[in-house]
């Protein structure tokens, strides 16, 4: 098992798990962050930190989607372990549906 982050991330991207990650398995894209798989260590101490609630363990149904998402660009995005400002507009995108499909960019982040 492991963590995923979802679509609740995009456009929201607060960084707060990142620094509570031992293993440092968080990778930063342009406008959400993603969880490397067979990095994650399976402890959980990121889920609660997350405000937007976008953490969640694979064994949830429906987060094939995000498991796939997830170790994909994993693999070319660069690897984020400080905490860094959220967008100004983040609560304006918070709880909105729809959010890959409307916002998503497959543009890498600066990282560390």
């Amino acid at each position: 098992m492991t963590y995923v982050v979802n679509d609740a991330c995009i456009k929201c991207k607060y960084t707060d798990c990142v620094e509570v990650c031992p293993v440092d398995c968080f990778y930063e894209g342009e406008n959400m962050l993603v969880i490397h798989p067979d990095e994650c260590i399976d402890c959980g101490v990121c889920e609660p930190e997350c405000p937007a609630e976008a953490i969640k363990p694979d064994s949830e149904p429906g987060l094939e989607k995000w498991l796939e998402v997830n170790a994909e660009y994993a693999k070319s995005w660069p690897n984020i372990t400080q905490k860094k400002e959220a967008p100004p507009d983040a609560k304006e995108f918070e709880g909105q549906n729809g959010k890959f499909e409307k916002y998503f960019s497959s543009n890498p982040g600066a990282g560390d």
